[in-house]
């Protein structure tokens, strides 16, 4: 299915959050997504989010250098998506203080269900950081009345093997921020986590 994934999320929300949300958009083939990779917030100017208009937007930098780094030669968002993995955020307005609250991350939860919902081809989800995390189990408790993720500090539970059904669910770290280019632990992580998502894809 060929659709713009801004316009189809906005059809199903009243007139006054059109403006308050950022949200993909993009035109893609459902059909050919197979990866997930669910971030946290968008950024506060939408021109430097993942799909955002500027030259280089600041989301991109850090997410092409960690596909770069996992060997993995991406430019650009388009790039991205001709892999078939598909990135969108947990919340769909920026941060307003330094943690995100839970009555937030639950109130987003619709839209990032119809999100996933629109890809009948997902093989794998990533969970971006600790915000896509619990939305993420918050939505498989309602569905399975059970958490996909355990609880506990990512590099401790990072090196299992966890699934939605069929789908592999990797709990991994926060993609975006100009201190994930510098925490290099961090970075070796996510990178190893893209690398281990690829050999699923293909």
């Amino acid at each position: 299915m060929l659709i713009n994934v801004k316009e189809y999320l906005l059809d199903t929300l009243p007139g006054e959050y059109h403006k308050v949300l950022q949200l993909p958009d993009v035109q893609i083939d459902t059909d050919k997504i197979k990866c997930m990779m669910i971030n946290e917030v968008p950024p506060i100017n939408p021109e430097d989010g993942f799909y955002g208009n500027s030259a280089d937007p600041d989301y991109m930098r850090t997410t092409r250098e960690l596909f770069q780094a996992a060997g993995i030669p991406v430019n650009s968002i388009s790039e991205i998506l001709d892999l078939g993995i598909y990135i969108t955020t947990a919340v769909k307005i920026p941060k307003q203080q330094y943690t995100v609250p839970r009555e937030l991350i639950s109130q987003h939860l619709p839209l990032l269900e119809k999100e996933i919902e629109l890809f009948p081809n997902i093989k794998v989800i990533m969970l971006m950081g600790d915000v896509a995390k619990t939305a993420f189990n918050e939505i498989a408790k309602r569905k399975t009345n059970k958490r996909v993720i355990p609880s506990g500090s990512t590099y401790k539970i990072r090196g299992l093997q966890y699934y939605y059904g069929q789908v592999r669910v990797f709990p991994s770290y926060i993609m975006t921020g100009g201190n994930i280019l510098i925490e290099k632990s961090k970075r070796n992580m996510i990178s190893e986590d893209i690398k281990e998502m690829m050999k699923i894809l293909h």
